[in-house]
C-alpha cells in the first residue's frame, strides 16, 4: 500500500485484515487452575450470605416480634424476588461476559449481606417500610444464588479448552465437583460463625441484635472475592462470540461467517438470541426438560434438606419421624458431609457414564431412600438416619453433574442466560414445595405424609425426567 492510497481505502483495508488475523486468546492451565479456585470461594461464601437468612429468621422473628405468618410470608416474597434476579443475572453474562458475570454476582452478594444489616435498623425506625426494604434486599441474594450456574458455564468453557486429552476430559466433571462441593463448605461455615458471632453480636448490638454481625461480616470474604475476580481470564467463546457479533453488526457477514468456521461456531444458531433463543430450535428441548427436573427436585430439597429436621423430628405440634436430633449443628453437619460426598461421586460417576444417566439415576435412587425411610418404624435411629443420609447422598450429589450439564447443553451465545433460567426454576420449585406442603399439614396430614407426596415421589420424576435430556458428549462441548 503507497502514500497515494485513499485514507478510507486504508481503514477498510486495515479492517479486512484485523479480521483476517483475528484469533481468540489462548488460556492456559495456570490461568484455569486460578479459576477454578476463585469460583470455589466464590460459591463457598455465596452461600453463606444465601443460607444465613434462612439460618437467622427465626432470630430476627424473635427480635422484631413477628409472627409465624409474617415469617413465612416474607421468605416467600423473598424467594420470589430471589428467582426474577437469578434469572436476570444470566443475560448479563453472556452481553458482558461471564468474568463480569461472577464479579457482579459476588458483588452483589456481599451488598445484599450489608443492606440486610441496614435494614434491620430500618425496621426499628418504621416496621412497614423495614419490611418491604428488607425483601428487596434479600431479593438480591438472588445473585449468590446465580453464581452456580455462571460458574458452571463459565468453568465448562474454559474446561473444554485445557481438558482437551481423553484422560483429561474424563476429568471435567470431578473437578468441577470439588467446586460444587463449596456449597456444603459454605453452609457449615454459616453454622459455625453464627454460633461463633451471634453472642458476640448481642454484646455490640444488644439484646437480640446478635444476627446483624453475621450479616456484616458476610460482606468483607466476598469483596476480596470479587477483587480477585478481576484477575481471572475471560472465556475465547465469550470473546469469539462477541467478535462475531461485532462483525455482523458492521455488515461484514462474509468475515464473521469466515471466523464462526474457523472456531467451530454455528452461525445458524445465532440467528437466534435473547430469552427467545432458549425456546427455539435445537435449545428448546434441553430448556424444557432441565427447567422441569430443575422444578421438581427443589421440592425434595425443600422437604428433605430445608426442612429435614422437621420431617425427622416434627414441628408445630406436627409428628414427624420420632428422631429427635438435641443439636441442629449435628444434623446439618450430617447432612452436607453426604451432599460433599454425593458430589464428589456424581462428579466422577457423570464423566464415565454420561452426566444426563448418572443425574437421573442419582435422583431415582434418592427418592426410593426416602421414600424407605419414611415407611420405617417410628423412632428406629439405626434406620431412618442412615436411610435418610443416603437419600441426601443421591439427592444433593447429582448437583455437581446437572449443573455441568447445564452449562454444555446449549451454544455459547446463550449459555448464561439458559443456564441462570433452568438454576431459577429450582427456586419457583422451592416456592411450589412451601404452599403445598402447607396446604397438606393444614388439612390433617403429618410431617411423613407431606414428605412423601412432596418430597418422595417428585425426587424420582424428576430422575425420569432427566432421561428427557439430550445427551451430551463432553468431546463435542466448544
Amino acid at each position: 500500500m503507497n502514500a497515494s492510497t485513499p485514507p478510507h481505502a486504508a481503514a477498510a483495508a486495515a479492517q479486512a485484515a484485523a479480521a483476517t488475523t483475528w484469533t481468540p486468546p489462548v488460556v492456559t492451565k495456570k490461568q484455569v487452575n486460578y479459576a477454578t479456585w476463585v469460583c470455589f470461594f466464590a460459591w463457598v461464601f455465596a452461600v453463606y450470605d444465601f443460607i444465613l437468612f434462612g439460618t437467622l429468621l427465626p432470630r430476627l422473628g424473635d427480635h422484631f416480634k413477628w409472627t409465624a405468618d409474617q415469617q413465612t410470608n416474607l421468605n416467600t416474597w423473598v424467594t420470589l424476588g430471589t428467582v426474577i434476579v437469578a434469572f436476570g443475572i444470566g443475560p448479563i453474562a453472556d452481553k458482558l461476559g461471564r468474568r463480569k458475570g461472577i464479579i457482579i454476582a459476588v458483588a452483589g452478594a456481599a451488598l445484599c449481606s450489608g443492606l440486610t444489616a441496614f435494614a434491620g435498623w430500618v425496621i426499628g425506625v418504621s416496621a412497614g417500610v423495614g419490611f418491604v426494604l428488607l425483601i428487596l434486599v434479600r431479593s438480591l441474594a438472588g445473585l449468590g444464588y446465580a453464581e452456580q450456574s455462571i460458574n458452571a458455564t463459565y468453568l465448562s468453557e474454559l474446561f473444554s479448552l485445557v481438558h482437551t486429552d481423553p484422560a483429561a476430559t474424563k476429568r471435567r466433571g470431578f473437578i468441577y465437583s470439588l467446586v460444587q462441593g463449596g456449597w456444603p463448605v459454605g453452609a457449615v461455615l454459616t453454622a459455625v460463625l453464627v454460633a461463633a458471632l451471634y453472642p458476640l453480636g448481642e454484646r455490640w448490638f444488644g439484646p437480640g441484635g446478635g444476627w446483624a454481625l453475621s450479616f456484616v461480616f458476610a460482606m468483607f470474604p466476598a469483596v476480596v472475592i470479587a477483587i480477585l475476580g478481576r484477575r481471572l481470564v475471560e472465556t475465547p467463546q465469550f470473546l469469539t462470540s462477541k467478535r462475531i457479533a461485532q462483525l455482523q453488526h458492521e455488515g461484514r457477514t462474509d468475515e464473521a461467517q469466515r471466523l464462526a468456521h474457523a472456531q467451530g461456531v454455528d452461525l445458524a444458531a445465532r440467528h437466534h438470541t435473547g430469552i427467545s433463543a432458549m425456546f427455539k430450535g435445537v435449545s428448546l428441548r434441553p430448556t424444557l426438560s432441565l427447567a422441569l427436573a430443575f422444578f421438581l427436585n427443589w421440592f425434595a430439597i425443600v422437604i428433605f434438606a430445608v426442612l429435614g429436621t422437621s420431617v425427622l423430628g416434627g414441628s408445630g405440634g406436627t409428628p414427624g419421624k420420632g428422631i429427635d436430633f438435641s443439636n441442629a449443628l449435628q444434623v446439618l453437619i450430617l447432612s452436607n458431609l453426604a451432599g460433599f460426598l454425593g458430589y464428589m461421586f456424581h462428579g466422577w460417576l457423570g464423566d464415565r457414564i454420561g452426566r444426563r444417566t448418572a443425574v437421573a439415576i442419582g435422583w431415582v435412587l434418592g427418592g426410593m431412600a426416602f421414600y424407605m425411610m419414611l415407611q420405617a418404624p417410628q423412632g428406629d435411629f439405626w434406620r431412618i438416619v442412615p436411610l435418610y443420609s443416603l437419600g441426601l447422598f443421591f439427592l444433593i450429589g447429582p448437583y455437581a453433574a446437572v449443573l455441568f450439564l447445564v452449562g454444555e447443553s446449549f451454544p455459547s451465545h446463550i449459555r448464561a442466560t439458559a443456564g441462570s433460567f433452568v438454576n431459577a426454576m429450582g427456586q419457583v420449585g422451592a416456592i411450589a414445595a412451601g404452599f403445598g406442603v402447607t396446604y397438606t399439614l393444614s388439612h390433617g396430614a403429618d410431617w411423613v405424609q407431606a414428605a412423601v407426596y412432596w418430597g418422595a415421589v417428585p425426587c424420582i420424576i424428576s430422575g425420569v425426567v432427566m432421561m428427557l435430556v439430550p445427551h451430551v458428549d463432553p468431546k463435542s462441548v466448544k
